[in-house]
């Protein structure tokens, strides 16, 4: 049974846009390996002849995200390590302050594995006192399984402001998940945050 607030966690669709043909990384390495253009492709998506990192048999994770950050001009970043046991839980029951009308960024550390990554998208709904306030959607890109040279991928969303004046201070709910072009779902959370006078 999809839970609440499912039907607004749903990406955009480009109409006419079909998912391409699924290659390993070793087929695309070898694709058409004289076609400057498409070496250059390849490149972008960090297919090189760097080793693969050792991945666990047992994981078939394609995307671990490691941890994620709220970026304040001027200020330490608060970072959530998920490798921590009950970091997910501990998002939605214990929220953190973002001062009104303060300038920030998510950033997100991750990594692939198996196979390539393809459109990794982050899709948020925020709620206040059970009413949707927005909904956002950022396309992070593809990516090829990370390897020794790059083990680990880190991507800087768009710049964000938080709401201000008397009536946008208080708390919210948002549930947050990261998917792909096949709809595939590589993490999906619940977390809350307060918006404040100042930071505390």
């Amino acid at each position: 049974m999809a839970s609440a607030g499912d039907e607004d966690l749903v990406a955009s669709k480009t109409d006419g846009f079909k998912v391409g043909e699924k290659k390993t990384v070793e087929e695309y390495a070898k694709l058409d390996q004289n076609d400057e253009s498409l070496n250059r492709w390849k490149a972008s998506l960090g297919i090189s002849n760097s080793p693969a990192l050792p991945v666990d048999p047992k994981d078939t994770r394609r995307c671990v995200i490691h941890s994620l950050a709220l970026e304040v001009p001027g200020r330490s970043d608060i970072t959530i390590d998920l490798s921590v046991p009950g970091a997910l839980e501990s998002l939605k029951s214990k929220p953190f302050s973002i001062k009104e009308g303060a300038k920030f960024r998510m950033k997100a550390s991750f990594k692939v594995q198996h196979d390539v990554l393809s459109g990794l998208k982050y899709l948020q709904v925020v709620k206040r006192k059970g009413i949707r306030v927005s909904k956002d959607e950022e396309m992070l890109g593809s990516y090829a399984p990370n390897t020794q040279e790059k083990p680990v991928y880190e991507k800087k969303f768009a710049e964000d402001e938080a709401p201000s004046g008397m009536m946008a201070r208080g708390h919210y709910e948002a549930v947050s998940k990261f998917v792909d072009d096949d709809d595939h779902t590589h993490l999906k959370f619940e977390w809350s945050f307060d918006i404040a006078k100042d930071w505390k």
